[in-house]
């Protein structure tokens, strides 16, 4: 099930400058560490002059939606899934 949520999260990141690749590896939400090893899409949008990255995420057990504010370098999760159907 889908969930839709607006909360802060913690989230590890790895940069490869020879591929200009960066990722998000891992979230720590609520406690919890989920190591992320799937990456769906990642899209950039601009609110204003703010500009966000938006990353589809999976851990084992859970689907991220993870939104990073350019301005001050936060992390969101604006969906989460156990992927489960509603």
């Amino acid at each position: 099930m889908i969930t839709k949520i607006k909360a802060p999260v913690s989230v590890i990141s790895v940069y490869d400058h020879k591929k200009r690749d960066f990722r998000p590896s891992a979230v720590i939400w609520e406690g919890h560490r989920h190591q992320i090893v799937k990456l769906g899409y990642h899209h950039t949008f601009r609110a204003g002059k703010t500009l966000f990255h938006v990353f589809s995420a999976a851990s084992e057990t859970v689907y991220f939606k993870l939104v990073l504010n350019t301005d001050n370098l936060s992390w969101e999760v604006e969906e989460i899934s156990d992927g489960q159907t509603d």
